[in-house]
């Protein structure tokens, strides 16, 4: 037997023991999974973190062009490895992984911001995002050829409990020919208007209602996170559902209303951070002139 041959047998036989050692059939003691996602089966917790608050860099975007995002909040970093059984047979490729978080992502309402590989498409990892309840939930995936890491940020968002009236919004128009109206909420990558966007939207309705003769583009903005043609189309679904509100709930005149999605071309305010895009995030009312 040669030289080369025992050493390339050796380190073989290695990598399967070190493989061996690592795997567990049993999660880290006081670990447990994230309640938004579950795990891939024959897999276990072998490194888990609880930060009640920290900041993670989550990557946005596809190659080449690829954004980093700095996301603050509720930290959880989850790492699984197989247990004895899979790590003596055969074990879902990283692509697997990835695909299997994805999808369960999507199908409660989440959305997919990026993906990404390494090493020859042997690494592979991708970026979600979910709006459940009161937060903004980030998710980061790793995955490698025999385990994978999970990191997750709890984002609380702000309850708006205090929102301008009519009066103040008809005040904006006068002096600046437009006004953000506030309060108003949807769930991430959703253009339903939320509950809680009531009280605004009956406040547009009162302005309107006293001021008879004022007509408004109502204009929805994204920040610039994700696909430009995806978030042209959300900006438009997201005024029109304010417009459908106005008309339906209120009986505003849809004569008096045009709504208009301006996607991700009108920030406000950075989209580096994320106290940014929340600006960014916004509903206009900009007054149609006289005659139009």
């Amino acid at each position: 037997m040669s030289l080369r041959f025992r050493t390339s047998l050796f380190l073989a036989l290695f990598a399967v023991l070190a493989t061996l050692c690592l795997a567990a059939d049993k999660d880290t003691a006081g670990a447990k999974d994230h309640p938004l996602v579950s795990r891939m089966p024959g897999f276990f917790i072998n490194g888990y973190q609880d930060l009640q608050y920290d900041q993670l860099v989550f990557k946005v975007g596809n190659p080449p062009k690829i954004t980093e995002v700095k996301v603050e909040g509720h930290v959880y970093k989850i790492h699984y490895g197989p247990g004895r059984e899979m790590a003596a047979t055969s074990k879902p490729s990283a692509l697997q992984v990835i695909r299997n978080y994805q999808n369960a992502l999507k199908s409660i309402g989440g959305e997919v911001l990026g993906e990404d590989s390494w090493n020859g498409n042997a690494v592979r990892g991708t970026t979600l995002r979910i709006h459940k309840d009161d937060k903004i939930v980030w998710i980061f995936v790793k995955a490698y050829p025999s385990d994978y890491n999970v990191e997750i940020v709890e984002q609380q968002v702000m309850k708006q409990d205090v929102v301008a009236g009519s009066v103040e919004w008809k005040n904006e128009i006068e002096q600046n020919g437009k006004a953000t109206v506030g309060g108003i909420f949807f769930d991430t990558a959703k253009s339903v208007l939320k509950p809680e966007s009531d009280a605004s939207i009956a406040e547009v309705a009162k302005m309107l209602k006293d001021n008879p003769k004022l007509k408004v583009y109502v204009v929805g903005h994204t920040d610039n996170v994700g696909d430009t043609a995806a978030n042209l189309k959300l900006s438009q679904a997201r005024a029109q559902s304010v417009t459908t509100a106005l008309v339906s709930k209120h009986g505003i005149a849809a004569s008096r209303l045009l709504p208009f999605g301006a996607g991700p071309y009108a920030p406000v305010a950075s989209n580096r951070n994320e106290e940014g895009r929340a600006k960014n995030r916004r509903v206009e009312l900009v007054e149609i002139a006289a005659g139009e």
